[in-house]
């Protein structure tokens, strides 16, 4: 789940066990998540001063307010905060911890997925009218990392040629988004 990995086969805590016994059986606790994932993050919980979390809990927030793709080296990367002006903490912390930057299984499959998905979106660029829910099916089929969200409601919205997309063909962008994130 933290990875986007679809081979999630381990159920992690959030709040680990050890150090939160009273969490260990909540429901909001309970995550999906690939082995290496849970691996990395162990009984490790990085709080912040006011005692939060550090690490992004996907079941709670949208991932893509505090990471980012980078489609150039297919890694996860912390997300700019314009507020701050430095990247998240909470993507850094989650990023560095997890190493999803630095993980060549992850790189490959992130690649792979990427080159599927912005060839659909190079196809329907190049179309005059677009099914949309055709345009969702092929994108949901191909999305075997989690990446859509990134694309469609991250900062990928704002790159070629998905900017283009949105312009072209709002509505079928708009069910999309919808349907997808």
């Amino acid at each position: 789940m933290y990875c986007g990995d679809s081979h999630g086969t381990d159920i992690e805590h959030f709040w680990p066990k050890t150090p939160y016994p009273e969490r260990m059986f909540r429901w909001p606790n309970l995550l999906l998540c690939c082995s290496e994932c849970g691996r990395f993050k162990g009984n490790v919980f990085p709080l912040d001063a006011g005692a939060q979390p550090l690490l992004v809990d996907p079941s709670e927030v949208n991932p893509w307010d505090f990471i980012d793709f980078n489609p150039d080296t297919c890694t996860f990367v912390a997300r700019y905060d314009l507020a701050t002006e430095a990247p998240s903490a909470r993507g850094a912390k989650t990023v560095d911890l997890l190493q999803l930057d630095r993980r060549e299984a992850l790189e490959a499959g992130y690649r792979k997925t990427h080159r599927r998905i912005l060839a659909l979106f190079e196809r329907a660029l190049q179309q005059s009218d677009v099914d949309p829910d055709a345009l969702c099916q092929d994108l949901s089929e191909a999305d075997d990392h989690g990446l859509l969200g990134w694309y469609l409601t991250g900062t990928g919205q704002h790159l070629s040629p998905f900017r283009e997309i949105r312009a072209k063909h709002p509505k079928a962008w708009d069910v999309c988004v919808a349907a997808l994130t």
